[in-house]
């Protein structure tokens, strides 16, 4: 007969097995076998049923993931018998179970992402000339250090961790939104807040306010810590001045930890899980509406900019159905009043009061065996929806193609004038044009030839370079599905071609990757980018929608956003969808 202390034992072991956990933790290393770790993360998530966001690296991986907390303590244990994870800080919290899925979708806890990128955290738009060597990153300050020289703000800490009397300053390397519902305070100590849409803007920030940092001991922080490296290298990096750079070693998730009341930290920490954020048991609130400016500080309505779609916190009295909300830092740069609903003014400007805009100029790429007009006639709605704030340049592409038709039907050849078809890329078997102008089809209809479509790359990238020269400049290249697949290869070169085929952002539509013409990472093409495509697999018959989806995934997180809509081989113009792409192009005006 089992003692009730046996039974009690029993069930409290069961609930602790079903206990839901989020564990996060990084390491910058040399990894010597990448596809070895992708397996590792492969398996070892998988079979214990985890979710979440994996980032791999030449130099490191960056892991966040939720499940059983069993499961996650598994998976600890079995990452520790690699020796390169030797020294980590495996951050492991107790939490509920994710339970507003519009949430846990948004930050990918829904599904296991593992990806092979170029940088663990996306520094900048696109790859420094001569990245900061992450061995030159700020000392590392654990929380009780960090909390010691904040209470004794006049003494400080120098390179060799000698008191010294120097001025001291908080240094904040997390986004804005997050900033504004918790950070450090400490009195006579300067908190800087980059005031950031995101961590990619960092760096220009820094080069900005250079004379801020000199000569300042400077105490760096952000959620976990991984943002302090990179950023910490960068200023260090400067030179004379910029040496007592340090930062909080676990970030503000280790501090809590050891300050449960919360410390020098006010309100609560920003995190990208479900979770969406972590207090002290002080629980402040330091967030405000941006409507009626009353205390608030729960992003879990998801409220969004419309321009730039960062959060925003927009209490439950002043929340709406359709997302109005413009941040502060769209506001700040004079945005917020272009009134996207009135009809434009004759010259390309966008105009509002004193502030006069030029229009985006957005070069669009039709797809296979279309042409300028053709695409022209079937993107009407979306560019009479973008008139306010785009305007659209349609081109033909540089290959000219045979017209086919089918001998069953019709027995001959159509009758009558036909416009040109072109393309940007070709098959290996390509021929020009007969001098008939009708060629019987060989086949019939493969829905799957693009995939054989990757010759003739050479000859179209010149003519996009005498189109840039001739009608440039360009903001943008929106494609459509062959299109998309060669703005996609321009993007993959784009160091390559600056001063040819200068841009600023890609649209891609219903798109490809163009094997072989582009043989990238995953994550590794920084270009700013929205990807549209089809959700439903089938509904597009012309482009499946796996491979659009693998198209998006060769793109940087940071710089790649995805519409996904419940249509065919179209560019959506409906709300919501419309809102959106309003909303991406609107960053860049």
């Amino acid at each position: 007969m089992r003692t009730s202390s046996c039974v009690d034992g029993e069930k409290q072991r069961i609930e602790d097995e079903e206990q839901y956990g989020v564990l996060l933790y990084y390491k910058y290393t040399s990894v010597p076998d990448l596809d070895e770790l992708v397996s590792f993360y492969d398996s070892s998530c998988n079979s214990l049923g985890l979710l979440g966001r994996v980032r791999l690296s030449p130099n490191g991986v960056n892991v966040t993931v939720g499940g059983k907390l069993t499961a996650l303590e598994e998976h600890i244990a079995a990452a520790k018998l690699n020796c390169l994870f030797e020294g980590t800080d495996f951050k492991l919290a107790s939490c509920h179970y994710p339970l507003n899925d519009k949430v846990a979708q948004e930050c990918g806890f829904t599904s296991l992402s593992i990806r092979v990128v170029e940088e663990l955290v996306t520094f900048s738009p696109s790859p420094p000339s001569n990245p900061p060597e992450i061995s030159n990153a700020g000392k590392h300050l654990s929380a009780a250090e960090f909390h010691s020289v904040l209470q004794s703000a006049n003494e400080h800490l120098d390179g060799d961790g000698r008191s010294e009397s120097k001025e001291l300053v908080l240094l904040d390397a997390r986004n804005l939104y997050e900033t504004r519902i918790g950070k450090f305070e400490s009195e006579n100590v300067e908190t800087l807040d980059p005031e950031i849409r995101q961590y990619s803007d960092l760096p220009t920030w820094i080069d900005q306010n250079a004379e801020k940092l000199k000569g300042k001991n400077v105490l760096m922080y952000c959620t976990g810590g991984i943002r302090c490296e990179m950023a910490s290298a960068y200023i260090r990096s400067k030179g004379a001045g910029f040496e007592n750079t340090f930062q909080l070693y676990g970030g503000i998730q280790r501090y809590l930890e050891q300050f449960p009341s919360g410390g020098f930290f006010k309100g609560k920490n920003f995190v990208f899980d479900h979770r969406i954020s972590v207090g002290s048991s002080k629980e402040d609130i330091v967030g405000n509406c941006l409507l009626c400016n009353n205390t608030f500080d729960d992003y879990s309505p998801r409220c969004r900019c419309r321009l730039c779609r960062m959060l925003v916190l927009v209490c439950n009295h002043c929340q709406v159905k359709e997302d109005s909300y413009v941040c502060e830092l769209c506001h700040k740069h004079g945005k917020g009043e272009v009134p996207l609903s009135l009809d434009p003014p004759n010259q390309s400007s966008v105009t509002n009061g004193d502030d006069t805009r030029r229009k985006l100029r957005i070069l669009c790429l039709h797809g296979f065996r279309q042409n300028a007009s053709g695409f022209k006639g079937r993107s009407g709605s979306l560019a009479k929806k973008l008139k306010n704030i785009a305007e659209l340049v349609f081109i033909d592409a540089p290959h000219e193609l045979q017209f086919i038709y089918q001998t069953a039907t019709p027995p001959s050849p159509p009758s009558g004038a036909c416009n040109k078809k072109f393309a940007w890329l070709v098959s290996p078997d390509f021929d020009k044009p007969s001098e008939t102008g009708w060629t019987v089809a060989q086949s019939q209809f493969d829905p799957l030839q693009y995939q054989n479509q990757a010759e003739g790359f050479g000859e179209s990238l010149t003519y996009l370079k005498n189109v840039f020269a001739e009608k440039g400049p360009f903001d943008g290249i929106l494609g459509f599905s062959q299109g998309a697949a060669m703005a996609a290869a321009v993007c993959g070169k784009q160091n390559q071609l600056v001063g040819e085929i200068d841009f600023r952002f890609c649209v891609l539509c219903s798109g490809f990757t163009p094997h072989p013409l582009l043989e990238k990472e995953q994550g590794s093409i920084k270009c700013p980018s929205l990807h549209i495509f089809g959700s439903q697999p089938g509904k597009d018959r012309q482009i499946v929608t796996q491979a659009s989806s693998e198209l998006a995934g060769l793109f940087d997180d940071g710089c790649a956003t995805i519409i996904e809509h419940d249509f065919g081989h179209i560019i959506p113009t409906k709300p919501p969808y419309i809102d959106e792409i309003k909303a991406f192009l609107n960053q860049f005006i």
